[in-house]
């Protein structure tokens, strides 16, 4: 285990509590809580965020997820445990989490229209935007 380079939680104090309230609060959004784990364990699987995976993986096992609905996660362009709602948010997450290669296209957008509301998909964008903001402090500094 890598020592943590900066206590960051505590030299920012105020930053991260902020996280934290925009976290609570997407936890009251309208999105399914399951599928929030999903995006958050597919988001720290691309960014390589051991901590977050974890935490994740737990998280959703312990709401009843199969464990080989997990195992596939990765795969779940081929896998026939997503649904179609599933996988246009999660196209959207690997989307986002690639921003600077995808650019965020329309063809990646445009399915999440028919499955969900644009408050929703507003609130799928904040979570997104989240736990990559939360993989970098936690792989940056090596929590």
């Amino acid at each position: 285990m890598t020592a943590l380079r900066q206590p960051y939680s505590e030299l920012s104090p105020n930053v991260y509590a902020g996280l934290v309230q925009a976290s609570i609060a997407l936890e009251k959004s309208s999105l399914e809580r399951t599928l929030l784990e999903l995006l958050y364990l597919r988001v720290s699987q691309i960014n390589g965020c051991a901590f977050c995976l974890e935490m994740h993986s737990k998280a959703l096992r312990k709401a009843g997820v199969e464990q080989s609905k997990l195992d596939a996660l990765a795969g779940w362009r081929v896998s026939n445990h997503f649904n179609d709602a599933e996988q246009a948010a999660l196209a959207w997450a690997e989307d986002l989490t690639d921003i600077a290669r995808t650019h965020a296209e329309d063809s990646v957008y445009q399915p999440l229209l028919t499955y969900f509301s644009a408050e929703q998909i507003s609130d799928m964008t904040f979570a997104i935007s989240l736990m990559n903001a939360f993989n970098r402090l936690a792989v940056g500094m090596r929590m």
